[in-house]
């Protein structure tokens, strides 16, 4: 099984140095090879999804990829910004659904800020779209957004377009 080994930036690096030793340990045949993604590949290529990490992530069975983003680069132009990495594999290699389990364990019921008998026992699976127009819409401006807590908040107006083949598709999955 060949595996694309994306680190990201910040703290995905160490994550993923971990996540490689863990998968070196099960003793199973793994081939790795390593490129750079988000604000470590904008650092040394100008962009966040270089060509070449792109070639490798398709030519993989499966791909190990770290957290991106940090605040140095907020001011970068949106499609320079480490998580266009992340985006740009999705569209490239149709990676639409995201499965998020919600698991409650006995032991953390009380720790929850929900009331015990609503989360006690809970178990179930999320099914998220990841490609829809929330992701890859066009943004249609921003505004200081009236907010008493943030002095100044910047708010993003952006649309959110859906058709039916995007959300059957997804459907389908769950």
């Amino acid at each position: 099984m060949k595996i694309a080994v994306l680190p990201g930036d910040g703290i995905g690096t160490e994550i993923v140095a971990e996540a490689v030793k863990v998968l070196k340990a099960l003793d199973l045949k793994f081939e790795m090879e390593s490129a750079l993604v988000g604000g470590a590949a904008y650092e040394a290529h100008g962009h966040p999804l270089p060509e070449s990490t792109l070639k490798l992530a398709k030519a993989a069975d499966a791909i190990l990829f770290g957290a991106v983003g940090d605040w140095k680069y907020d001011k970068l132009d949106r499609p320079l910004r480490p998580e266009q990495a992340i985006l740009g594999l999705r569209k490239n290699l149709g990676l639409f659904a995201n499965f998020r389990p919600a698991i409650c364990y006995e032991q953390l019921v009380g720790a929850s800020s929900l009331k015990p008998e609503l989360i006690a026992g809970l178990d179930i699976l999320i099914i998220r779209e990841l490609t829809g127009d929330i992701y890859f819409g066009q943004p249609r401006g921003r505004r200081v957004a009236p907010d008493g807590q943030i002095p100044r908040a910047e708010e993003s107006l952006a649309t959110k377009r859906y058709s039916r083949p995007p959300i059957a598709r997804i459907a389908h999955v769950a």
